[in-house]
């Protein structure tokens, strides 16, 4: 399952970095947040689902928050 989990963690980030490209710079903070949360959240919790949708959703708040 962890490597279910490791694949598409990496996966998604593929796409949202190439989804990046008409992003205002929020929406790229947004992304780019949700991206390292998540990958965080795997990392934190052993390969745990709930781990890395739960660090994407807190990436995501606060790269939504990040102001340059």
């Amino acid at each position: 399952m962890q490597k279910y989990v490791k694949t598409a963690a990496a996966a998604l980030l593929a796409l949202s970095l190439g989804a990046c490209a008409n992003m205002n710079a929020q929406q790229k903070n947004t992304a780019i947040g949700a991206a390292v949360g998540g990958v965080a959240g795997s990392i934190l919790t052993g390969g745990s689902a709930v781990g890395t949708v739960g660090g994407a959703a807190v990436g995501g708040v606060i790269g939504n928050q990040v102001k340059r």
